[in-house]
């Protein structure tokens, strides 16, 4: 069976992960720290999320740019959403106002570029070289 890797998907799904990790660890999971746990204060486990996500995104936008769409909109609104999403590791007293339209605009871009694919399956444009 023959199947194709959608990356909005993974997009999407990490996304959400983060969204979930930020959201949802600090209510639920306030007791890791006395098993030696820390993820919900810790910068490295933070940067490390943010890196993932910006790596899976980006290569999906690009993908969903270079061989179907040619739109940037999808693109833009992904990186409205990752510089909201930097800015919160650097201003924590506003993490949750930062946090919310960073994640939408994430999740936003990536639902963009899946729906532009699905609607133009191979788009040439004057600068496509393939």
């Amino acid at each position: 069976m023959k199947g194709k890797f959608n990356w909005d998907t993974l997009g999407i799904a990490t996304s959400l992960a983060c969204a979930v990790h930020c959201a949802l660890l600090p209510l639920f999971l306030t007791s890791l720290p006395i098993f030696g746990v820390n993820l919900i204060e810790n910068f490295t486990f933070e940067v490390v999320m943010v890196v993932l996500a910006f790596s899976i995104g980006s290569y999906s936008l690009y993908h969903g740019w270079k061989r179907h769409h040619h739109s940037l909109l999808p693109l833009s609104v992904f990186s409205i959403g990752f510089i909201f999403l930097v800015l919160k590791l650097f201003f924590a007293h506003y993490e949750t106002w930062l946090l919310i339209p960073a994640v939408f605009c994430i999740i936003a871009g990536h639902v963009l570029n899946y729906r532009s694919c699905q609607v133009h399956n191979h788009a040439h444009a004057d600068d496509c070289d393939h």
